[in-house]
């Protein structure tokens, strides 16, 4: 039974039985002033809630946590105020580093799970690892795809400080950074803490026991009652930002010199408004939609569809959770080159929403279909838009709409779109969209890619069951997209076919913590999916195993069985996977993805065989220095010899200075080469040789006040017109950027 008091320190302890009956307890204000520096000496913290963070609930089953961890909350009128006292056996043996900003969940950790609804279906992560380094996330319970999202950035203060007994961790969260309801008076949030403890074995520590059959965490973290006459304040905020960029290039490549480019400069604004405490409007003229992190280096070869690369961009991430259906139809990384944009999140009560509008300068294009997809890259304007809406049902159920929209000279797409989400159980989850699209492409592109001429009219309908408990996952879909579905503001690559799927897969955990294994899990799923007229595009079953360890390893191997479709025959296929992954100290870690089997030359509609290995390496020096070394191999073979062979490594080297400067090298390496003798279905050179250089220094005083000094450059080698090139410099960039947050 937990139980809290104020006055003196507040305590709340448990049994190790979950229940939906969730804990009541109150924080108090506080009357005297908390300085962040990672040491508890103010008599503050004696007023503080104390929560005792006493249960692993992985791998362990809410059984007395390994280690002795405290948690303590407090508010006052600007803050919520966190501070943990993380005990540790061996301080020797704390894995802590200095790196940027949600980079670290590999290291001890501490921090906690808020619900400013109490909803519970969206709330925040807030952690810490013990040098000071922060992580913040957003937490969609209402989407199991993907229910965590690092994107979420807010303005908060930490400090962190390894001792004789373990560790403490301090920090403070301004109420203007966090979307809360509106209350005249008291206010109830689900808090809970937390503490990540990675030694041989990542034992996850809770505050309160949780019941690893139900799928809801903000479901069962304690209410917390107090935050009287808290608010957000003006809650404006203005990011003005200043860009620079010159380009050289070498125009005659190979020969000549490089030319110098002219400086290129941009005066950017981001407005930020918090029209209430839980609505927030955001608006920018002439934004800065800069990408400082480089796209980790894919290449489509030998590919059916289209790459999906991220978004990274700061004025899309805000709220983007907010916009998630079932179906991708708003993945904002199509708006390239945006002039300006208006966005608008909230929550009211039971209403969920969002909106942006944005005018794009350049008009990027996804053309999918059944078996493949292309794109294209239009100079035309067009304006964006998307709107979606929720009304949350019951407990932990859900009805919504989506609408996007892009228009420019001869060219327009819409699409409208319902989406439900039913909770019946705490382990079970029933999904349904349906949508229909209209679109109009420019009459010169339809004619140049001979894409259909007048209006293309098309609907998609998807409905989904899933089963989630500790011991026991099984799960169904059914998907039917007409071919004439265009989600032109989402990534949707494959139209024009029928899908089933259904797989189960069964999980035993280890009793003893010290044993081989944590857990083993053997599962297998079908599925199968068709074109209109019933051709079979593709059947594939498949089964696996997979057994985690100590080092925090992991093991899986995948065996299957396809036929796929593809320009007139099916190809019967079979495959082999295997994942390892290991961690033998806290400063290595090591992976190895590795894939055999039959595949299909898509070029040259033939049978083939595929190799590829996956090795990485991650090695941390000290506290400050990290390098993260990656290869993908990709071998294609066919009758009468290799057909092509494709290399791609990539070098990261970050040096972190303080927990606010960082100097990062990236080198990305690509060599591709074909046995041209086979390789017959366009004119290629016999070997192909791209690097990418990026050097740059980072400043971040929060995620919006920034400084970004970068080099970049790209040589190309390999063969040129039959003959050998050495690796040579085809442009250099040199960047800047500076971004400023004014907070009032």
């Amino acid at each position: 039974m937990l139980s809290a008091q104020t006055g003196d320190p507040a305590t709340a302890s448990a049994a190790a039985k979950p229940s939906r009956q969730r804990l009541q307890l109150r924080i108090p204000r506080l009357s005297s002033p908390v300085q962040i520096d990672g040491v508890l000496e103010e008599e503050a913290w004696s007023q503080a809630l104390k929560m005792d963070v006493a249960f692993e609930i992985d791998p362990g089953r809410n059984v007395p946590a390994p280690v002795t961890t405290v948690a303590y909350l407090a508010y006052d009128d600007e803050r919520l105020y966190a501070a943990f006292r993380a005990d540790d056996p061996d301080p020797g043996a704390i894995r802590a580093h200095l790196a940027d900003r949600d980079t670290t969940f590999r290291d001890d950790f501490v921090g906690i799970f808020f619900d400013t609804f109490n909803d519970p279906r969206r709330g925040f992560e807030v952690f810490v690892n013990p040098l000071g380094v922060q992580m913040d996330l957003s937490i969609d319970e209402t989407n199991s795809d993907e229910r965590e999202d690092a994107s979420w950035d807010i303005i908060w203060d930490s400090a962190g400080r390894i001792d004789e007994r373990g560790y403490v961790v301090e920090f403070a969260i301004p109420f203007s950074s966090l979307r809360f309801q509106r209350s005249e008076g008291e206010q109830t949030w689900g808090i809970g803490a937390f503490r990540s403890y990675p030694r041989s074995l990542r034992h996850q520590i809770s505050s309160v026991p949780l019941d690893p059959d139900d799928g809801c965490i903000l479901c069962q973290i304690p209410q917390v009652t107090g935050f009287a006459g808290v608010t957000p304040g003006r809650n404006i905020e203005l990011d003005p930002t200043a860009t620079a960029r010159r380009t050289d290039v070498r125009e005659d490549f190979p020969r000549g010199g490089i030319s110098e480019g002219s400086t290129e400069s941009d005066l950017g604004m981001t407005a930020r408004w918090g029209i209430t405490p839980n609505v927030i409007l955001t608006g920018a003229v002439n934004p800065d939609f800069s990408q400082v992190e480089a796209d980790a280096a894919q290449f489509d070869v030998n590919t059916q569809f289209a790459l999906f690369f991220p978004e990274r961009r700061p004025f899309f991430l805000e709220g983007a959770d907010f916009f998630a259906t079932p179906f991708s139809i708003i993945h904002t990384r199509t708006v390239a080159d945006p002039a300006w944009g208006v966005k608008l999140t909230g929550k009211e009560g039971r209403h969920g929403f969002g909106v942006f509008v944005t005018e794009d300068e350049i008009t990027n294009i996804l053309l999918p279909g059944s078996q493949s997809s292309s794109s294209a890259s239009l100079d035309l304007r067009t304006t964006d838009a998307a709107l979606r809406y929720r009304l949350d049902l019951g407990a932990s159920s859900s009805v919504g709409a989506a609408m996007t929209h892009r228009k420019g000279t001869g060219y327009s797409n819409d699409l409208l779109s319902v989406d439900g989400r039913w909770r019946p159980t705490a382990t079970d989850v029933l999904t349904f969209q349906a949508m229909s699209s209209r679109t109009e492409y420019p009459l010169g592109l339809a004619g140049e890619l001979d894409l259909p001429t007048g209006r293309l009219e098309g609907s998609a309908l998807r409905a989904a069951y899933n089963h989630g408990s500790r011991n026991w996952t099984w799960y169904a879909r059914y998907e039917d997209i007409d071919p004439e579905l265009r989600a032109d503001l989402g990534f949707m690559p494959q139209v024009g076919t029928t899908l089933w799927l259904g797989g189960l897969e069964r999980t035993w955990w280890a009793k003893e913590r010290s044993g081989w294994y944590t857990s083993l899990s053997a599962g297998g799923d079908w599925d199968q999916t068709e074109a209109p007229d019933g051709t079979v595009l593709e059947r594939e079953a498949e089964a696996w195993l997979q057994l985690r360890g100590p080092l925090q390893s992991l093991y899986m191997i995948d065996h299957g069985r396809r036929e796929r479709f593809w320009h007139g025959r099916t190809y019967d296929e079979k495959f082999t996977h295997l994942e390892v992954e290991v961690r033998p100290s806290g400063a290595l870690f090591l992976t190895l993805a590795a894939t055999v089997g039959d595949t299909i030359d898509f070029d040259h509609d033939r049978a083939g065989d595929l190799l590829r290995l996956r090795p990485s390496i991650d090695l941390n020096l000290g506290r400050s220095l990290r390098l993260e070394l990656d290869h993908d191999l990709q071998k294609v073979d066919v009758a009468g010899g290799e057909l092509l062979e494709l290399n791609v490594s990539q070098l990261r080297a970050i040096y972190q200075l303080n927990l606010r400067t960082f100097l990062r090298a990236v080198l990305q390496y690509t060599d591709v080469a074909y046995n041209t003798e086979l390789y017959t279905a366009e004119e290629v050179e016999r070997d192909n040789e791209h690097l990418f250089s990026q050097l740059l220094f980072s400043y971040k005083l929060n995620p919006q006040t920034v400084l970004f000094v970068g080099y970049s450059d790209n040589q190309i080698g390999g063969e040129l017109e039959g003959h050998p090139l050495e690796l040579t410099r085809s442009d250099r960039t040199l960047f800047l950027k500076l971004g400023y947050a004014l907070v009032m």
